[in-house]
């Protein structure tokens, strides 16, 4: 039959064709099997289409090639052979839904976040705080900005559009415009179905530059601190003993101090 369609639309001046056969379960959100589509497509335009409530074939394409659409339907509809092929690959839809439901839609991944700042030309906002979430599935994501722990912006955040990454899971970027000070910590939480306590990463300003020198100061005294308290013990230590002095057993001092 489909070599006669081949013929028949060579026939046509159609040249150059691809043939194929496609078919497609459509699921609700339970994981049963709503609708079967079965389709014969020439060259990615529907040509025949299988209806499983009656079972038979019937032409669907309305332009030029509808008369040979009606033939091939007819052909297709004669005898039990292709109805029968058809009803198979329902009953496997069915049947194999379910299954694969259970590993793709019902599964859980935890997102993974990360904040990165830059810089903006905005004097007033100095700082660009964007938080990725990637790696997570379902799309469904919530993401909220902390700052000091108090929430940032509206207290019911906008629906997060989330982007497909080709391996059933998705990620996403939140922004912020920030003015820190020293002690600040902006926090990007993250709420997820895998999730049972909202994922939290934190960010905070780098220290100034005087305190950094304050800092370093502080090492630096408390570095030369302990040198001379060190060498103030080794010599106590090192000391020789009073006149008369005699040494308790086990008590050796350093060669040539007695």
């Amino acid at each position: 039959m489909l070599v006669l369609l081949g013929v028949a639309l060579g026939a046509r001046g159609a040249g150059a064709f691809l043939l194929h056969m496609a078919s497609s379960c459509l699921l609700a959100p339970n994981s049963s099997l709503l609708d079967f589509q079965l389709t014969l497509v020439f060259n990615k335009n529907p040509l025949v289409c299988y209806d499983p409530d009656a079972q038979r074939y019937d032409p669907c394409d309305w332009g030029l090639l509808h008369p040979i659409a009606t033939v091939v339907a007819s052909g297709l509809n004669n005898g039990t052979g292709w109805v029968e092929r058809a009803e198979a690959r329902r009953w496997a839809c069915r049947d194999l839904a379910p299954r694969v439901w259970a590993t793709t839609a019902l599964r859980r991944t935890p997102p993974q976040a990360l904040i990165i700042a830059s810089k903006t030309n905005n004097a007033h906002a100095p700082v660009l705080l964007t938080c990725h979430i990637w790696g997570f599935y379902p799309a469904e994501v919530t993401v909220i900005w902390l700052h000091n722990g108090d929430i940032v912006g509206p207290g019911d955040p906008p629906p997060i559009s989330a982007t497909p990454n080709g391996n059933w899971t998705y990620q996403t970027q939140v922004t912020l415009m920030v003015a820190p000070v020293a002690g600040d910590t902006f926090t990007c939480s993250v709420q997820h179905a895998s999730l049972d306590q909202p994922l939290l990463v934190d960010w905070g300003p780098g220290l100034s530059l005087g305190l950094i020198l304050k800092v370093a100061a502080a090492t630096v005294t408390m570095v030369l601190g302990l040198s001379f308290f060190s060498v103030g013990v080794y010599h106590y230590w090192a000391r020789p003993p009073a006149p008369g002095y005699t040494p308790l057993p086990g008590h050796n001092y350093p060669a040539g101090s007695i």
